[in-house]
């Protein structure tokens, strides 16, 4: 459906992406998870022909996405990380230009606004100004604004960023129903849960260029481990990190070691270890690979860091 091919997109001397080649099938719920300022947002504004690459190409059905290609443009939505509306005017209206920008008018547009209201869960507030509405509300307003003209493709940047609890499972709940529906998703995240809750497929970006690509199944047997341990960076630790030295990867990260046995080496040999060493089993945490654990092993640094 959406393909990227050798796509490079500087601003001054920085490279955004970086020889970027992907493709999006229809039907996908597709995961761009990477830190802030990883090319993410670039991503997506090349795909919604609000930018133009240097080099390579983005095309939607094999049409080429780019500023004066309206029709390509027409079968996409975008909901920005940035709030796009109106905060003086009213829900109502807010929805109302979006909705006449796609091209709706009539009793149409009036039918489109009433399931965007109950999709949103905000009937009761629709005539409320924008800006009384809470970070949640109007952050579901967003979203549905991008859906008045039914695209096929739906881009998602960040679109739960600074939102409560109640209202992020209400996103990623209509969500999935659209997904299910038929509608194709690209969703940026910096949040890993999100990307392993949502998506069937997830790209881990860094600096510009695609780092790793698949399921999360696929993606975490790339890790040269089986089992984590962590355990706090601590002087009465220090004689434990020297004695794992050879049996696998230790790294210190946020004031926490994180030990990554070899293949073979058993668990039960560890804690024996830390019995010998007078250790208690509190210090402790063992886990199965998670998608941190795997952008840690490709970048050397946390999804957190800027």
């Amino acid at each position: 459906m959406l393909a990227f091919c050798n796509v490079t997109k500087r601003f001054g001397n920085i490279t955004a992406l970086d020889d970027v080649s992907l493709e999006i099938a229809p039907g996908e719920f597709f995961g761009l998870l990477g830190p802030n300022g990883a090319g993410k947002t670039t991503l997506m504004s090349l795909a919604a022909g609000l930018r133009t690459p240097e080099a390579g190409t983005v095309a939607l059905d094999g049409r080429p996405v780019a500023s004066g290609a309206s029709a390509a443009r027409r079968a996409l939505g975008l909901v920005p990380q940035t709030i796009a509306l109106f905060p003086e005017l009213t829900a109502d209206e807010n929805l109302r230009i979006f909705g006449e920008l796609q091209g709706l008018r009539g009793p149409e547009l009036r039918t489109r606004i009433d399931e965007a209201f109950t999709a949103a869960q905000l009937t009761d507030r629709r005539h409320s100004l924008v800006k009384t509405f809470s970070g949640g509300m109007q952050r579901r307003l967003n979203l549905v604004a991008a859906l008045l003209h039914r695209p096929k493709l739906l881009l998602c940047d960040e679109p739960t960023v600074g939102v409560d609890p109640q209202s992020r499972n209400a996103i990623f709940e209509y969500l999935q129903r659209l997904n299910r529906g038929g509608v194709t998703i690209i969703y940026s995240t910096h949040y890993m849960e999100e990307a392993a809750r949502l998506c069937s497929r997830i790209g881990i970006i860094d600096h510009g260029k695609i780092l790793a690509l698949g399921t999360l199944d696929e993606l975490l047997v790339q890790l040269p481990f089986e089992d984590e341990i962590t355990f706090p960076v601590d002087p009465a630790t220090a004689p434990l990190v020297a004695r794992l030295a050879a049996e696998g990867e230790i790294t210190a990260v946020d004031g926490m070691h994180r030990f990554r046995p070899r293949t073979g080496y058993p668990l039960s040999a560890f804690f024996a270890l830390t019995e010998s060493l007078n250790l208690p089993p509190r210090l402790f945490v063992s886990q199965r690979p998670t998608l941190e654990a795997l952008f840690l092993h490709l970048t050397g640094r946390t999804l957190r860091d800027a």
